[in-house]
């Protein structure tokens, strides 16, 4: 068994930390500072064009895109280290383009949607999002009830989406919808491709998430598709929807790595520094298990995560290990964070410290792309051979 990354995977791991460090880094005061006046914490036109500007020159866009379309094709494992390290900042920042949505396209376009779609997105020139949840069909999407039916060679939507991210922004949104209500979940999901500006969808409301976040519901009214924007196959949605998801999940553990390997470190430097009752922070054994403890299951979610990446990799089944990493690494980092912050006392309650952010990141993760308790029942249900 091998527990190293490629000298290539090191070295751009390492040149994504740099990249953090010079330049995510230093805005971080800027992002608390408007994020604590009641801001949002997104970064400003100029702010994103200079960053885009700098990752773009050190090669880190289209890092897992098809190397046909301007890619570089990096592998699940690659990826991991690439995350881990910008899930250290609470400066929020993608690396072009957004690799779930991008990994639902790879698996799906034709070579029209490829060229008008896949292509322009992998160069950064469009933002896309993506349509799953409803308001009453969230952790289960097989409960959608947004219908798509045939009109001609065009396609009629209806239906409402919620927690939609830049739903508002976004040049286009990938829209899931049932196009035959029989078969549901089984051959009966179809995925859409909806341009910004279509008639008919329509943005409801921004609505205020944690930690200076938004999402946008929603409406489709006879919003009419036409016929070569349905992505993929008719009724085949399901499955390239959850290569989208199994994407993001591994993310997720990667970045909850990053967050809680930088609290941690936040921790190991302050207390020595810090004393109370006579005696430095780092003395104190309660300390020093939280420090202990951390530093395991850090270290034992950052296995996990590359175990699933590799398998993935080598093409294998890994249902069972997305959960398990989506929801051990989401839930450690919080517990992580949360020791940090009582360890810094007064100071860890402020605004101007980022474990706030992380703290409130972590807490929206362990509900989106499928809460932790839906995540442990996946994991049960397979183990048991539990039908659903």
């Amino acid at each position: 068994m091998h527990f190293e990354l490629s000298e290539e995977h090191r070295m751009i791991k390492e040149l994504v930390r740099r990249f953090v460090e010079d330049e995510l880094m230093p805005l971080e005061a800027t992002v608390l500072e408007r994020e604590a006046s009641g801001g949002p914490t997104a970064l400003t036109a100029e702010e994103q064009a200079k960053i885009d500007k700098v990752s773009r020159e050190l090669g880190l866009w289209g890092l897992d895109a098809p190397e046909d379309v301007g890619g570089i094709d990096l592998p699940a494992v690659a990826l991991v280290g690439v995350n881990e390290e910008l899930g250290r900042t609470v400066t929020p920042y993608t690396l072009p383009p957004d690799s779930p949505n991008l990994r639902m396209l790879m698996a799906t376009v034709d070579d029209r949607q490829r060229a008008a779609y896949l292509a322009p997105y992998v160069a950064g020139e469009t933002i896309s999002a993506i349509g799953i949840s409803e308001p009453g069909a969230g952790s289960d999407p097989a409960g959608m009830i947004t219908r798509a039916d045939r009109d001609g060679e065009d396609w009629i939507l209806n239906g409402r989406k919620i927690w939609i991210t830049r739903g508002a922004e976004a040049d286009f949104t990938i829209t899931m919808a049932v196009t035959d209500r029989e078969k549901g979940a089984r051959g009966g999901i179809s995925a859409f491709l909806i341009d910004k500006g279509t008639p008919g969808f329509n943005v409801l409301r921004r609505i205020p998430m944690l930690g200076g976040q938004y999402s946008y519901e929603i409406a489709l009214e006879d919003c009419r598709v036409p016929g070569w924007k349905l992505l993929g196959k008719e009724g085949q949605g399901f499955a390239p929807m959850q290569v989208r998801l199994s994407t993001r999940r591994i993310e997720m553990a990667s970045w909850s790595i990053g967050m809680a390997q930088r609290a941690l470190d936040m921790l190991i430097e302050y207390a020595p520094q810090r004393s109370t009752f006579g005696a430095p922070l780092s003395e104190r054994q309660q300390i020093q298990w939280w420090i202990a403890d951390a530093a395991t299951r850090i270290h034992a979610a950052r296995l996990m995560t590359y175990d699933c990446a590799w398998k993935l990799d080598q093409g294998r089944d890994v249902r069972n290990e997305i959960s398990m990493i989506k929801a051990y690494g989401t839930e450690m980092a919080y517990e992580v964070v949360d020791n940090v912050m009582q360890a810094f006392g007064a100071m860890g309650m402020t605004r101007e410290l980022p474990l706030h952010l992380m703290q409130s990141k972590l807490r929206t993760m362990r509900i989106y792309d499928g809460p932790t308790e839906v995540h442990k029942w996946v994991v049960a249900r397979n183990l048991l051979g539990l039908k659903r």
